[in-house]
């Protein structure tokens, strides 16, 4: 038998010959399983109401795109005065977004949890690679509105270049 919390915070360990009590789930296990039930959620509130085992990438995608509406990073758009600006000396009315880094961790705990949940990874729609593109998109969006560029790390670090380079080059900002 499973017992559980209204916001799923607790495991049962009751298996018969364990003595055990309820353990709390980890932050990250609660949260996994707090997304999953919004995304069903979202999947049952479609009309005509999406079943799990027919929902595919645009789904997902749907679903990102509609978490917009609870977002608190600011997002300027190309036409306003601060686009570029790290620290807008003033505000405006350009939209509030969903931050690149927390759709990179949601995606990656229902990626999970649909495996989980008995999901397929080959049929994993979180796994798709238009979410891989979306994701990019939305990082090098919100990174050039910001006027911070979106570099990434190599793994081997680059002999050739000189050390007065590098340094100049990560304090400086760069426009394109």
């Amino acid at each position: 038998m499973s017992t559980e919390r209204a916001e799923g915070s607790f495991r049962n360990t009751n298996i018969p010959g364990n003595d055990q009590r309820q353990q709390p789930l980890s932050r990250y296990e609660s949260q996994k399983r707090r997304d999953w039930n919004s995304f069903g959620l979202y999947l049952k509130n479609q009309r005509p109401q999406v079943p799990l085992s027919q929902c595919n990438y645009n789904h997902v995608l749907d679903f990102l795109r509609s978490l917009d509406q609870f977002g608190k990073t600011k997002v300027h758009l190309q036409g306003c005065m601060f686009y570029g600006l790290p620290e807008p000396p003033a505000p405006c009315t350009c939209p509030l977004r969903q931050a690149w880094g927390s759709l990179d961790s949601l995606i990656g705990r229902l990626r999970a949890a649909y495996e989980e949940n008995g999901g397929s990874p080959a049929t994993n729609p979180f796994a798709n690679g238009a979410i891989r593109v979306y994701l990019r998109e939305v990082r090098e969006c919100q990174a050039k509105a910001r006027g911070i560029p979106y570099k990434k790390n190599n793994k081997k670090s680059n002999q050739s270049k000189g050390s007065d380079e590098s340094a100049s080059s990560s304090s400086a900002m760069h426009f394109s």
